[in-house]
């Protein structure tokens, strides 16, 4: 195997970066460190165009051979190291083996002409306005992905987390599997509930269950973690729901939250 001398994992060479940072967006200024074995075979199986560079332990050799072949036919570096090199260059010991760095995907506008084509297939939307963890981004885009959705909606908003390591290391390949947009709220909403059934979250008020049966689909929103969802949104809303629980805790995580309803608005009316 050629061998390499390891790169800078995540920056632009200086001398491009003023280019970088005039073309791209502020989200896909830097490259991103996808960690996790799981990860890096969705990212290869879906956009190995991506990857800039692949490192990996001597133990995930034979699983990540055809990831290997794909670089060498583009001519991109990839290199076997050990578990310390490896932490180096993921920027933490929860690397799971390998490491590809990698262009972030692009984050399009919601276009809301698009968006009321999305409704013929039924499937919920989730909506995220201002989840701030990257750890519970990346969680919901694991369950997301897990039931079959294919898109999620970020708010435009400076609290509202992006794709960044974390999200994608937790996210355990779910990311490669939904397409995401970003759009104002609640000026999207005002389009999207013309063809979706608007489903606000709430701790407080709200009905127990959420069904998956309606004239329309469902655009599920989920607030901030720990502000919810503000007033003019939950106004734009269809219908308000929340999870029942024992009373010995608050709420659920957001992410945790997201899951249930998720499976609830995907499983089929017979139960």
């Amino acid at each position: 195997m050629p061998q390499f001398s390891t790169p800078s994992p995540v920056r632009p060479h200086p001398r491009n970066k003023q280019t970088a940072q005039q073309v791209r967006p502020p989200h896909e200024r830097e490259l991103l460190r996808i960690c996790g074995l799981a990860a890096v075979q969705a990212l290869f199986d879906r956009d190995p165009g991506r990857v800039e560079r692949l490192f990996f332990e001597p133990a995930l050799r034979s699983d990540l051979d055809g990831a290997c072949q794909a670089l060498a036919r583009a001519r991109k570096p990839y290199r076997q190291v050990d578990s310390a090199e490896l932490a180096r260059i993921a920027g933490t010991m929860l690397h799971g083996g390998a490491v590809a760095v990698t262009h972030p995907p692009p984050l399009d506008d919601l276009d809301p002409r698009t968006a009321k084509t999305w409704a013929q297939d039924r499937k919920p939307l989730l909506i995220l306005d201002g989840i701030g963890n990257p750890h519970n981004l990346g969680a919901i885009a694991r369950s997301a992905a897990f039931f079959g959705l294919e898109r999620i909606v970020l708010a435009d908003r400076p609290d509202q987390a992006l794709p960044s390591d974390a999200a994608y290391r937790v996210a355990e390949g779910g990311l490669e599997y939904v397409a995401l947009y970003r759009a104002r709220l609640p000026t999207a909403l005002r389009t999207l509930r013309q063809t979706y059934r608007i489903v606000g979250t709430s701790l407080v008020a709200g009905f127990g269950t959420v069904e998956p049966t309606g004239d329309r689909p469902a655009a599920l929103i989920l607030g901030n973690e720990k502000a919810g969802l503000d007033a003019g949104t939950l106004a734009l809303c269809d219908e308000i729901v929340r999870i029942p629980g024992s009373g010995r805790v608050q709420s659920l995580n957001v992410a945790s939250a997201a899951a249930i309803l998720i499976y609830l608005l995907t499983r089929s009316p017979s139960g």
